[in-house]
């Protein structure tokens, strides 16, 4: 999958509020030296390393923001505050913890120590440098660090579309009261939380029900946006189209089984030039093969270069037992510091409870059937 699935959608201009969470299209490079003088990183007085230690006239003071316009002469010092610009003449800050004063006089032991305290012109980026590099996710830090160079706007990769289509007689709207033979459409909207984490667009389309007709009406929609997923239908029951529906399309089928529990009938494949995945139904399933194959699909199309599958070791606080033969995915509880990690029992694919009470998985091995307390396993976070 991460073979055949392209970077990127298309690109836009956003403003640094919208471009939070976007991946940026562009490198962004420095207007100035950074900082564009020396400046002091403490609270204290600018001296001549060389003079130290000793006693020093002091000649003024400069606050952030403020410049002095004279330059340290021998045993001068200047008071400076943390973000001032250094004098000329000064290559060490000395703490205002670090000296004692009395008028117009001030007195330290330091003892000499050339560039202490002071971030040279240039320290954190050159002029035209690279500030932000192009196939970043933008977060909080490069926000500001684009607003420190003055972008209000910036060129970032298009979300990509994510049409959602779920299938099947037995779903029905979340807002219904379901009869005992039906459930309610949470598939759609775990899907729609999980694409919009992974910088992906979520579409929510109806539920196509078991009629070749309506499913190929409701997929020829979805096609018409950058992914598709489809949940449910994909398995070989006698009323699962999608796959026909799919093949009448000219769709390849890249791969229609994974050995993973829950989650085993899942299809990966491109029609009409769209990639689409086809998700089992049960809730888990849906949430499994999403965060093992989909996310990294939507990160892909959303412009980050590479994308990796999110796993940690962590100590079972309990014995672990499952079947050998596939590797699986099973709901877990995984303590704050990562160090521990619990399964959470289970009655299946379809314990929406108690993928509700997880925060992670646990990844059994399929050449290993039992685990023992305190042994480490992989776990995948969620």
């Amino acid at each position: 999958m991460l073979e055949r699935v392209r970077v990127g959608v298309g690109r836009e201009t956003a403003t640094l509020l919208d471009a939070a969470g976007r991946v940026l299209a562009e490198d962004v490079t420095a207007d100035r030296d950074y900082p564009p003088v020396a400046r002091s990183v403490r609270d204290g007085f600018a001296v001549r390393s060389r003079d130290l230690p000793g006693e020093f006239a002091v000649v003024g003071e400069v606050r952030a923001g403020g410049t002095f316009e004279g330059a340290i002469a021998e045993r001068q010092s200047l008071e400076i505050m943390t973000g001032a610009p250094v004098p000329a003449g000064a290559d060490q800050i000395v703490m205002v913890e670090h000296a004692s004063r009395e008028g117009d006089a001030m007195r330290t032991e330091r003892p000499p120590a050339a560039g202490e305290f002071i971030n040279p012109r240039g320290a954190e980026v050159h002029f035209g440098g690279v500030m932000v590099c192009a196939g970043t996710r933008l977060d909080f830090a490069h926000v500001a660090a684009l607003a420190t160079v003055g972008r209000t706007v910036v060129e970032v990769y298009r979300k990509p579309s994510v049409a959602i289509l779920s299938t099947g007689d037995e779903v029905i709207p979340v807002e219904s009261v379901p009869a005992d033979n039906q459930v309610r459409n949470s598939n759609a909207w775990s899907l729609a939380v999980q694409v919009a984490r992974a910088g992906g667009a979520p579409r929510v389309l109806p539920v196509a029900p078991d009629d070749m007709d309506a499913t190929r009406e409701l997929a020829a929609h979805a096609l018409q946006h950058d992914l598709v997923l489809l949940s449910g239908g994909v398995s070989a029951g006698k009323y699962d189209y999608v796959e026909r529906v799919l093949a009448e399309f000219g769709a390849e089928f890249y791969f229609d089984r994974a050995a993973i529990q829950p989650g085993q009938p899942v299809v990966f494949g491109r029609a009409r030039g769209k990639f689409f995945f086809g998700l089992p139904g049960n809730p888990s399933s849906t949430m499994v093969t999403f965060e093992i194959f989909a996310r990294a699909a939507v990160e892909l199309l959303g412009g980050q270069s590479e994308a990796r599958l999110p796993l940690l070791r962590s100590r079972l606080e309990g014995e672990f037992r499952h079947k050998k033969g596939l590797t699986r995915f099973l709901p877990a509880r995984l303590s704050a510091d990562g160090s521990h990690v619990s399964h959470v029992p289970w009655a299946g694919s379809s314990d929406v409870a108690a993928m509700a009470r997880a925060n992670a998985f646990l990844v059994a091995r399929a050449d290993r059937d039992v685990y023992e307390a305190g042994e480490e396993i992989e776990v995948m976070l969620r």
